[in-house]
């Protein structure tokens, strides 16, 4: 088959196409991480609306984190809701300040640190519930089972205190967010992830 290039002199001659197998080097073995654009795109149709669902990462850290950003930002590393909570992963400014990050602008500016923001918040979170993650990982209480990645999760949402109390009050002590968001409601939907590359530290910081 022969191109002519409209604007040049030049005849290429296509080589006969057959199987070729992909090399290794471009095979995708693990998720990759992705930046999200800080201006959305304009919808030609305002009666259209995109459904956006997260990517099926199975049950893997990368997984986890992506479905957690879904839930509190749809992905979004550039957000600011009607609280005051930032980014992909929805953090207030005394948390961030805990980590060592003390300029929300600039952080909300950068979804590098954000990523490093979130990573370490679950390793603090998982150094202050260890015990508890021991204890009530795989039983049950008030009909859920309790997991590591939705203790962990319900920690982001509700702070490690407050699902200490949960746990240890068998479900008696529950909060949830102005949005209604409770800590039953993270530890159902963020059950069964694998967290263990998540590494427990004390008092982390960026």
């Amino acid at each position: 088959m022969i191109f002519i290039l409209t604007s040049f002199s030049y005849n290429i001659i296509a080589p006969k196409i057959g199987t070729v197998a992909l090399p290794k080097t471009l095979k995708i073995s693990k998720p990759t991480e992705v930046l999200y654009p800080k201006y959305k795109t304009a919808i030609e149709n305002d009666d259209e609306m995109l459904s956006v669902n997260p990517p099926f990462l199975g049950d893997s850290y990368n997984a986890f984190k992506e479905a957690l950003a879904f839930k509190e930002s749809q992905g979004d590393y550039f957000v600011t809701n009607t609280l005051g909570y930032v980014g992909k992963y929805q953090f207030g400014a005394e948390t961030l300040q805990l980590l060592g990050v003390t300029n929300v602008t600039a952080f909300l500016s950068n979804p590098i640190l954000q990523e490093k923001v979130f990573y370490t918040n679950l390793s603090r979170n998982k150094w202050i519930l260890r015990r508890d993650i021991k204890r009530f990982a795989g039983r049950k209480i008030a009909g859920l089972e309790i997991t590591e990645s939705g203790i962990l999760a319900a920690a982001h949402l509700a702070g490690p205190g407050n699902v200490k109390k949960f746990l240890r009050s068998r479900g008696t002590h529950t909060v949830q967010d102005a949005y209604g968001s409770s800590i039953v409601y993270y530890m159902k939907i963020f059950a069964g992830y694998d967290v263990s590359a998540v590494k427990a530290v004390r008092n982390p910081r960026i």
